[in-house]
């Protein structure tokens, strides 16, 4: 184990390999002995008239035999002295400090655009929502500018707009524009404390249009899970009622919102490829696609009467606020790339829960709300069905590994005869 570099002995290796590996070592050391002997005995003076002097050459040597051995036992073809080895402890605060940055940025991001939408003096959600699509462009082209400055210290893919690429990336904006219009008008309607139950049928849209499109079956353990998800949407839809404070409209756009979020995420493992699968250059076309068409949104929905009436629409402190939600609109991007990079995708769905569920508490106690146990138990149904349906899905994928590639060849066939990317 400790000349393979492992910390245990794979089952499946025969033991032979071990016995190769210990002789290899023993023959290298042999020849950097046999070597050290001829030098000693040679008497060429022409040799010892160098630079080096036997001393310095035996410790040389004496060097190669100490990095040999340290190269064994780390089980690395080379040894980098320069290079120190991460501590647990380092790991552990990276880790918690990537977690602690994405329920920052998530939960202030979710409480920065209620406050923008529940302006009595401004009811343009639309506007709101293009503005921060107009944020995330010049943001994609200030961290494009930055990478050019300063390579080193950050790293951002060089993005030239292309016609082409916008034409097929267009079929997903659309739906990238209908699950962010939805996302906020649930969130002016229901409020940060009841949004998670509000918006929580993600799961059950995944596994419906998954079926419907992609013609994928799913085990009876996940619809377990989405019928706990489902029975905590009736329940939160039922005590929200009850306690009077219930917006129809606002499940309704919840409901909208949750399909369009499954149908994001299966249109852009289509999309992905013709992007070289960099989620930045999706992030770019989209955001830019979408700018292009809010545009007639806002006319169709006369919020442009709206901004000319808006008595703060020269105010600096609304356009700072109106900049900063753009701003953690990007960067909540980021930070999700972040924590699936340092922890692992399934680690990142159990940090989104329980963010979900401390943004839920949050919230009650900012509103100085009183909310009943059956209330608080529909919130624990669909957190508990949603960590409970991505751990089933996580053992199911470990179980079968062909199933990706499976999953693929089948999204391929969504674009039926001619290969587009785009759909």
């Amino acid at each position: 184990m400790a000349l393979s570099g492992s910390e245990t002995m794979d089952r499946d290796e025969p033991e032979e390999t071990f016995v190769f590996r210990a002789s290899c070592l023993a023959f290298s050391y042999s020849q950097f002995a046999g070597l050290e002997r001829r030098i000693s005995s040679c008497k060429c003076p022409s040799f010892y008239s160098g630079a080096c002097s036997s001393s310095a050459l035996m410790n040389r040597t004496q060097l190669k035999r100490s990095s040999i051995l340290r190269m064994a036992l780390s089980g690395s073809e080379t040894m980098d002295r320069d290079e120190p080895e991460e501590t647990f402890v380092f790991r552990a605060v990276r880790i918690a400090a990537v977690v602690a940055l994405y329920w920052f940025v998530s939960i202030t991001m979710v409480f920065l655009n209620n406050h923008l939408l529940d302006n009595k003096d401004l009811d343009a959600p639309l506007f709101v929502t293009f503005y921060q699509c107009v944020v995330t462009v010049a943001l994609c082209w200030l961290m494009q500018l930055l990478s050019k400055m300063c390579p080193r210290l950050i790293d951002f893919p060089s993005v030239r707009f292309d016609v082409k690429l916008s034409r097929e990336v267009l079929p997903l904006s659309i739906v990238f524009i209908g699950m962010i219009t939805f996302n906020n008008l649930c969130l002016k309607h229901l409020g940060v404390a009841f949004y998670t139950v509000g918006r929580s049928l993600s799961t059950v849209f995944n596994v419906l249009l998954s079926y419907v499109i992609l013609k994928q079956t799913t085990s009876f353990r996940a619809l377990a899970c989405c019928g706990i998800i489902l029975g905590g949407f009736w329940l939160g839809v039922d005590q929200e009622g009850m306690s009077g404070h219930l917006s129809w409209t606002g499940v309704f756009f919840g409901v909208l919102a949750s399909a369009c979020v499954s149908l994001n995420a299966i249109y852009t493992k289509k999309v992905m490829p013709a992007l070289d699968g960099n989620i930045w250059k999706l992030s770019y076309y989209n955001n830019i696609n979408a700018c292009v068409l809010f545009l007639p949104l806002i006319l169709v929905f006369g919020e442009l009467g709206q901004l000319v009436k808006f008595s703060r629409l020269t105010d600096i402190s609304f356009w700072g606020m109106m900049t900063l939600g753009g701003v953690f609109g990007f960067a909540i991007g980021y930070v999700t790339g972040l924590q699936i990079k340092y922890t692992s995708p399934l680690t990142h769905n159990v940090s989104g829960t329980a963010k979900a569920c401390a943004q839920t508490v949050i919230a009650v106690v900012y509103n100085s709300s009183t909310k009943t146990l059956l209330w608080w138990t529909s919130n624990m149904m669909v957190l508990g069905g949603s960590s409970a349906y991505t751990w089933v899905k996580s053992l199911e994928m470990k179980k079968s590994p062909s199933t990706v590639t499976q999953d693929s060849a089948k999204e391929k066939l969504l674009s039926g005869d001619k290969e587009d990317q785009g759909v």
